[in-house]
């Protein structure tokens, strides 16, 4: 499958000082996943078009187009390694991807804003798609890339993880609450279900997007489990949610788009209900193709080109109207004291 995403799509206004946007993917051997990414990506080019902002996307694997073609079809676009093409604006971040840094040199010199599609910075992230960009250098010479975060953990994606519980928990018969605080049955307990990695950091972003999730929004717990490379397992996560005396759950797929693993998922707890029948337990659509995760992606963007690379400030009580926490938003800051370190002189 080719599709749309290989074409670069522009308004007339591409300068030289708006670098081009490249959507680097892992790909998945499910349809339904690789149309979601097209969809998205075109979603993306649409915004990033009033900018006069090309956008292409490809795959590392698995699926078509390939990374390589989505570069390809960039720099036929004028866009990476043409005269006059790039400007080194804005500091890479790259993890050996290249950077931005230092000005266009015209004819053979361009820069590129990749992004990865990721929700967390895992094996893929920190290392398949910088060497996949790599590799595009020796194909394209004088190409500069800059290479931008993945998408979690961030406001945005913790509110679209809240409102595909809510519409799981009232996709029940009539009667099943909806998961709001003020239902009469309450909101039901949540495993938020990441994909699991062998990088501590990215399970550790899953475990904190269920933590900032469970705040403020009244559910009575919220657990995480992951469906490959570590623990918990989903029905040891489930098992834990029953422990705890959970009878209502339901299961989020912390997946951007539909695939083999988010449907193992859903398998996977199924069985744990059918093996439970007292156990009322529902899954989560993945967090899929929207203007939220969009609007998202172009922020990376800018925020890469820029030299914005942040550590934990999206998530910021003091920067991030967080449910129960509104009161905090620009609140002035006190330094507090340490026994050896204090905060104000002596005489």
């Amino acid at each position: 499958m080719t599709g749309p995403v290989a074409t670069p799509v522009a308004g007339s206004l591409a300068t030289p000082a708006r670098p081009p946007l490249l959507l680097a993917a892992h790909g998945t051997r499910d349809e339904a996943g690789v149309a979601a990414f097209h969809a998205l990506a075109a979603r993306v080019a649409g915004l990033a078009a009033r900018d006069g902002i090309r956008v292409a996307g490809g795959f590392i694997e698995l699926s078509a187009p390939p990374l390589r073609d989505a570069v390809a079809a960039l720099v036929t676009a004028g866009h990476g390694n043409g005269a006059g093409a790039g400007n080194g604006a804005g500091a890479g971040n790259g993890a050996g991807a290249g950077n931005g840094a230092g000005p266009g040199n015209g004819a053979g010199a361009g820069n590129m804003v990749a992004v990865p599609m990721m929700l967390v910075a895992a094996g893929h992230a920190k290392g398949d798609i910088p060497a996949a960009l790599a590799r595009e250098r020796s194909r394209h010479p004088g190409l500069r890339w800059t290479y931008g975060r993945p998408l979690g953990p961030h406001p945005a994606l913790v509110d679209l993880l809240a409102a595909r519980i809510a519409a799981a928990a009232a996709a029940g018969p009539a009667g099943i609450a909806t998961g709001a605080p003020d239902d009469p049955a309450g909101p039901p307990a949540v495993l938020v279900v990441g994909r699991g990695s062998s990088d501590p950091d990215a399970n550790a972003d899953v475990v904190k997007t269920t933590r900032l999730l469970w705040e403020g929004r009244g559910y009575p717990l919220a657990e995480t489990a992951f469906v490959s490379l570590t623990s918990p397992s989903v029905a040891e996560g489930l098992e834990r949610c029953r422990l705890l005396g959970a009878r209502r759950i339901v299961v989020a797929r912390y997946f951007l788009f539909p695939g083999v693993l988010p449907d193992r998922v859903a398998d996977q707890a199924t069985d744990f209900a059918a093996a439970h029948p007292e156990l009322d337990i529902k899954c989560s659509d993945v967090l899929g193709d929207c203007d939220e995760i969009a609007a998202l992606v172009y922020e990376r963007y800018h925020e890469a080109l820029a030299g914005d690379i942040r550590m934990n400030c999206d998530m910021c009580v003091y920067r991030i109207a967080m449910p129960g926490f509104e009161q905090h938003v620009g609140e002035p800051q006190h330094p507090h004291d340490h026994p050896h370190d204090h905060a104000h002189a002596h005489d």
